[in-house]
């Protein structure tokens, strides 16, 4: 029963936004009542029987789908990719992510007006005149009824519930998780990557019964087992291939062993894609992005069509892409994007099925065009030479006989002859390996072709557009009218709510009842919170900002739950809102904000538990070590999660508190950075807080402690200190003594700065970190309870990193996607500028100091209610107090 305060409230608020927005449920009604009176609507079902049709006019407000799954997680729909109307696709789609996962008739679309029909014998896809496009094969018993499983797997059943036909057995591009994949089935890509169009494109995936492989034209350009991230494990043959929670394998023995395995941070839920351009991603769905976990192959320049026909593929200098050039005695046309020869007296051979058609006694018209040294072909890697041990002369003639040759490659050491049939694609450039390797193309001189025409050859490929002058306006202003709908009902739901708890929360209503807001996290009240902690009595952990308690929730799971005690005044209308902002950011490596409490002056957030505790207890605790590949999957989860908040999000938001006890680690130790949102939670009133120190001594950038401006560049400073705590396996300034060198003399010190000469033998690891940096021995940096397990490449990469994000100067230190590139292999390692790092000396000087008086505690007994002197002067000189290395706490762990 409703109260007459609440009814009254919401016909306040009903009244207030007519008043505000006349015109939009005016709008609103008038749209929805001529589309219900046009177009009677049938509600999805999860159970489909025969003799059902269906259209998309149909299902117009739910996008064409007439079908989901029990959990609501996929949905079948008669699909217009884009929202163009005239082409229309049978689809499985995931929901949240509005992500297409398989396609009927990827070739054969049909119109607004086309039609499914589901009948005893099968699935039919029809055009508007009935004309079938695409159906399901014969089956060998007749159809009971059509479902969408939970994993998105459209199914055919008998009457006995068993499986007749189903989609997972016809690939498209795209696996899902769940979905095998056997031997001698394929993916294939889309032509293009566009909005409205699904067809056939010429990249694909197989699987064998050694290895999995991209092919291009059936031609095969790589092999899973090359990637550096695939590990083998037996040699067992290959049945089928899986994809999982924990990545992408090939099972042997009906899944009992793994031959071939791709390791990836646990997901709820990735697929695999062939894509237009030739690449095979593995992505995980964070609940609003997707994530990147694995892209094969890596070296761009490897995929046969990158650049177009006859184009040179080269990487030298670039970052954003592959370069791509003509050969010399060629030239661009940009129509079909390919490359043809400069003089239009000569052209480039056609199809052996075309009116040019070579025989072994007539190719006097063929002549070759050199492609010169340091070029390179991919499929000479897996396909066999025609001929070894001839001439150049001899294996040019072998393709002149041959229509189907295009061009060769020949080294004249060896007498090696490769043909190239059918297509050609593109060539790499600037590669290494002999300049006795030389390419060659086919060319024909224009007088001689049979059929006299020009060499220019025209695409035959024409797209026809259907333009639906009557449908197409009108579906669309019935397409906004329904958003525009449910983006009124849940503003008004949520203010509305947001009314109810400032009401509720007086004596005269007692406290407020727990209510959520889809999309958005719980709202708990504070009993349930309080019995969830058992009064608050398990503290995990405590900082500047509240304590944190271990919980336990009445459906059994477990949560972390930060108690807040120092957020000012904000009031609950302001809190809920930041905290709206927040529970929409999701990514694989943030802690998941799964509710929140604001009740009377009580401000509590709920965050997943994280089992395995925080770094700091990890790295430097008396547990297991972690191995070098965990340290390196923990510093690039990490920097993924702060490229997201810094890049990803509608507004960017800065972390200001980077550091060990910040980065929680779950399963396999994937990392989540916890705290990121406290931040957007600070009030004006806390500004002067924010802007005089923020975070954790020992990880503050520079600029805190002087006048210059915030940025996410301080982010990326304590990011880089933490990637040396990595390295090391120590604190970066804890009085700990470092290993002395045994062949360093005095000739090789840097500096009278250097710790190597301290007779403390205690050491700031920054400046070693640089001085090692300086004489290019990385090895003596790494955590010595590795014990050998990791190589001079893997420790030089990271401290490289590293150093590069400690600049002195923000402006110098490369963005938090740029190290994701680094880290990835995609982009080339920075250099650090050693002028903007000798600041680092000072700190090590003083560090020494120091730790030799022993009262380096008394010496850093700092509050941020003190006043403090700058340890960087306006003009960038070092001074002062060392309380900036210290590692004493502002903010304190999460």
């Amino acid at each position: 029963m409703v109260r007459p305060r609440e009814r009254e409230r919401e016909r306040e608020n009903l009244i207030s936004c007519f008043r505000n927005q006349k015109w939009l449920p005016f709008f609103i009604i008038s749209a929805t009542f001529i589309f219900i009176s046009l177009f009677p609507t049938i509600s999805a079902s999860y159970r489909i029987t025969p003799n059902y049709t269906a259209s998309y006019l149909h299902f117009v407000e739910d996008h064409g789908a007439f079908l989901y799954s029990q959990n609501r997680t996929f949905k079948a729909a008669i699909f217009n990719p884009g929202n163009q109307q005239t082409t229309f696709y049978l689809c499985v789609i995931h929901v949240q992510s509005h992500t297409i996962t398989w396609s009927a008739n990827r070739d054969a679309p049909i119109s607004i007006s086309g039609k499914i029909l589901l009948s005893s014998h099968g699935l039919t896809v029809s055009d508007q005149n009935g004309n079938t496009k695409w159906s399901t094969p014969q089956l060998h018993s007749s159809v009971l009824a059509m479902m969408l499983s939970d994993f998105g797997n459209l199914m055919l059943l008998d009457q006995n519930d068993a499986s007749l036909w189903e989609s997972f057995h016809f690939p498209t591009d795209t696996i899902v998780m769940a979905q095998s994949l056997p031997v001698g089935t394929s993916l294939t890509s889309s032509l293009t990557e566009s909005d409205d169009h699904l067809s056939t494109g010429n990249y694909s995936l197989s699987v064998t019964t050694s290895d999995s492989i991209l092919q291009w034209g059936g031609s095969t350009y790589s092999k899973l087992s090359m990637d550096p991230n695939a590990h083998r494990n037996s040699n067992y043959l290959v049945e089928y291939l899986v994809l999982n929670t924990n990545g992408l394998s090939l099972f042997a023995r009906n899944g009992s062993i793994i031959v071939l395995q791709v390791k990836l941070f646990p997901s709820d839920f990735r697929i695999a894609k062939v894509y237009s351009n030739g690449h095979f991603i593995i992505s995980s769905f964070s609940g609003r992005d997707w994530n990147q976990d694995f892209v094969w192959p890596r070296e761009i320049c490897e995929i046969p069509y990158i650049c177009g026909r006859i184009r040179l593929c080269s990487i030298v200098g670039t970052s954003n892409g592959p370069a791509c050039s003509c050969p010399s005695g060629f030239k661009h046309e940009h129509q079909t994007n390919s490359c043809i020869p400069n003089e239009g007296s000569i052209s480039l051979p056609l199809a052996c099925n075309s009116s040019y058609n070579q025989s072994s006694q007539n190719f006097q018209n063929i002549s070759y065009l050199g492609l010169g040294t340091g070029k390179y072909y991919y499929d000479i890697k897996f396909s066999d030479p025609v001929k070894y041990g001839i001439n150049l002369s001899t294996c040019q003639d072998l393709c002149s006989k041959d229509c189907s040759c295009l061009g060769l490659f020949h080294r004249d050491s060896s007498g090696f002859c490769f043909l190239i049939h059918n297509h050609l694609g593109s060539f790499m450039s600037n590669v290494a390996g002999g300049s006795d390797l030389l390419g060659y193309i086919k060319i024909l001189d224009a007088i001689y072709t049979a059929d006299g025409a020009s060499n220019h050859s025209r695409s035959p490929r024409q797209v026809s557009t259907l333009v639906a002058l009557v449908i197409f306006p009108f579906a669309a202003l019935l397409v906004a009218a329904g958003f525009a709908l449910l983006w009124w009902r849940k503003r008004k739901k949520f203010l509305a709510g947001l009314e109810k708890s400032d009401h509720l929360s007086s004596p005269s209503f007692g406290e407020a009842e727990a209510f959520s807001i889809p999309g958005l996290p719980v709202r708990y009240d504070y009993e349930t919170l309080r019995e969830a902690t058992g009064d608050f009595s398990t503290q995990i952990g405590s900082g500047g900002f509240g304590v944190v308690f271990k919980g336990t929730l009445r459906d059994k799971t477990v949560v972390a739950v930060k108690k807040i005690t120092n957020l000012g005044l904000q009031g609950k209308r302001e809190f809920c809102t930041e905290i709206a902002v927040i529970g929409n950011i999701h990514h694989a490596n943030l802690v998941k904000l799964r509710g929140f409490c604001a009740q009377g002056t009580q401000r509590l957030l709920v965050y997943e538990y994280m089992n395995h505790g925080s770094l700091e207890k990890t790295l430097f605790g008396n547990g297991p070590v972690l191995e070098w590949q965990e340290r390196f999957d923990i510093a690039l989860g990490t920097a993924r999660a702060l490229a997201y908040l810094h890049n990803g999000c509608e507004n960017k938001i800065i972390h200001c508190d980077v550091k060990p006890e910040n980065i929680l680690l779950h399963d396999h130790f994937q990392p989540k950075i916890s705290d990121f949102g406290l931040s957007k939670l600070l009030n004006p009133e806390q500004s002067s807080h924010f802007t005089t120190m923020r975070g954790t001594r020992g990880y503050l950038a520079p600029e805190w402690l002087t006048s210059s401006a915030i940025s996410e560049k301080t982010d990326v400073y304590s990011y880089g200190m933490v990637l040396l705590e990595l390295v090391s396996g120590r604190k970066n300034c804890s009085p700990q003594p470092v290993q002395q060198s045994h062949s360093l003399d005095d000739d090789n010190s840097i500096g009278n700065s250097s710790s190597l000469s301290s007779n403390s033998g205690l050491v700031y690891f920054p400046m070693l970190a640089l001085e090692m940096h300086e004489l290019g021995r990385y090895l003596e940096l790494a955590d010595p309870r590795l014990e050998g397990r990791v190589t001079r490449e893997e420790v030089e990469k990271l401290v490289c990193i590293a150093l590069c994000c400690v600049h002195e100067e923000p402006a110098l230190r490369p963005s938090m996607m740029t190290i994701v590139g680094m880290l990835e292999g995609r982009i080339e390692l920075g250099h650090p500028r050693f002028e903007s790092l000798n600041f680092l000396r000072f700190y090590g000087r003083r560090f020494s100091e120091l730790s030799v008086i022993g009262n380096a505690d008394q010496q850093d007994d700092f509050t941020t209610d003190q006043p403090h002197t700058s340890l960087l002067s306006a003009s960038g000189t070092v001074h002062g107090t060392l309380s900036y290395i210290s590692s004493q706490q502002v903010s304190g762990p999460r």
